[in-house]
């Protein structure tokens, strides 16, 4: 098939690699002429596992490219994805959906054919219809063009994966979608073949389940690491809690992993967005039960903060402070919202000195955060330090042998964030080993 992603940022791009990879024609549309430009050179402008490979294969093979232009991704198929950012509004929690509204307006008067316009922004149930409003009003084709919605489970650093190979495929349709489902359908083909379950359902449902989904990881995120609180309380391993609870398969262990919370540009917004407009539905208890989840959630930094008081003798002025990790989860260079770079940022206010490192998010993690210190090296970042806080769970920190900093640090003092590093193997190094949720 041929067709168009509209707005090629993290899910665009990815989305647009991935439908070239299944064979498709694919022509992405992006207003920003730099990301059209290293995109077509097959280059992200983010670091996500595999993705610069496919972007490469495809740009040279033919199958893909990229454009600013509207009028020329009108034209070029009758299958359009939008992937636009969904950002959340200035000072509130509700979604900014100006982007996603605006890309609309500019695609409608283009569209002199029928055609599908399908959803994947993650946006409050109710956003389709009003998408649906604006082709009608503006597109030459009028009631020739369908809205479907077909939300997006990506993870980062496994996003390439989860397009290619999803856990499940959810579409939206109105309820005479016959013509629009059929094309969707025909564009997932490979993926549906696979056994990939696939549940069709209206609008509101499928815009509800990427939202409702987000909820309640960070519902259950927020659940272990309240255990956490209670296991330090009690003298009780939080980790061995959660592979215990884990064996119950109503529960499961995926996802249940205690530590300083979730972050990133997609469960934090997401939870706030969904509380926004279950509040404007009058779901005011649904509202109570996310709140305290988010509140949870903000404690865990916190808490990492008083554990560094208290190895700092209570005050961290001018001691120096390593932090090994800036994004906000392993294998990404995402630093929105960083669990890691908030508790830095706080030390930091309280007079330490920080210093931080990380594999892959060093250069955003300085635009965000100038006045911090940062280091290439994890073992050279530790040089005279006072504590060393290991805050994002590269696997490279857990490899590393604690018996060759105990000569560059100037005290043996160690918070881990994650509890990824081995207890026993940093204690018979000299260490004193902390860890939320650990006697």
């Amino acid at each position: 098939m041929k067709l168009t992603v509209i707005g090629c940022g993290y899910l665009g791009a990815t989305h647009a690699a991935c439908m070239a990879e299944l064979g498709h024609e694919v022509l992405g549309m992006e207003p920003d002429m730099d990301k059209v430009a290293s995109l077509n050179s097959g280059k992200a402008p983010f670091f996500e596992r595999d993705l610069d490979e496919l972007l490469t294969k495809h740009t040279q093979s033919g199958r893909l490219r990229f454009t600013a232009s509207y009028a020329e991704t009108a034209a070029f198929a009758s299958l359009h994805f939008l992937g636009v950012g969904t950002p959340q509004s200035q000072g509130e929690d509700a979604y900014d959906l100006s982007q996603l509204f605006s890309a609309a307006r500019q695609i409608a008067p283009r569209i002199h054919a029928p055609a599908v316009i399908v959803g994947k922004s993650t946006v409050p149930v109710g956003t389709a219809p009003r998408i649906l409003e604006i082709i009608r009003e503006f597109a030459p084709a009028g009631d020739n063009v369908e809205v479907a919605w077909n939300p997006e489970f990506l993870r980062e650093s496994f996003a390439v994966e989860d397009t290619l190979r999803p856990d499940r495929l959810v579409l939206g349709f109105r309820e005479e979608r016959s013509w629009a489902e059929a094309m969707v359908r025909e564009c997932y083909a490979q993926i549906i073949e696979a056994g990939t379950p696939t549940i069709v359902t209206s609008l509101a449902t499928a815009e509800l389940v990427k939202a409702a989904a987000n909820a309640f990881l960070a519902t259950k995120i927020s659940f272990i690491n309240a255990m956490a609180e209670v296991c330090e309380l009690a003298d009780a391993d939080v980790h061995q809690l959660a592979d215990a609870l884990g064996h119950d398969a109503r529960i499961g262990r995926r996802g249940m992993r205690p530590g300083i919370g979730f972050g990133g540009g997609c469960l934090p917004k997401d939870l706030r967005g969904f509380m926004a407009r279950a509040k404007e539905l009058s779901a005011d208890q649904t509202v109570a039960l996310l709140r305290d989840v988010d509140v949870i959630n903000g404690a865990r930094r916190e808490r990492v903060v008083d554990l560094a008081r208290e190895r700092c003798d209570g005050n961290p002025m001018g001691k120096r402070i390593t932090i090994w990790g800036a994004s906000f989860k392993p294998n990404t260079d995402d630093v929105r919202d960083s669990p890691a770079l908030a508790v830095a940022q706080q030390l930091h206010e309280l007079g330490a000195e920080v210093t931080i490192t990380d594999p892959k998010a060093l250069d955003n993690a300085r635009k965000t955060h100038p006045e911090l210190d940062y280091a290439d090296d994890p073992i050279a970042a530790t040089e005279d330090a006072d504590l060393l806080l290991h805050l994002t769970e590269w696997p490279q920190y857990s490899h590393i042998d604690p018996h060759h900093l105990t000569t560059r640090v100037a005290q043996t003092n160690v918070i881990d964030g994650r509890g990824t590093l081995n207890p026993d193997c940093w204690r018979k190094a000299g260490w004193t080993y902390r860890a939320l949720g650990r006697p």
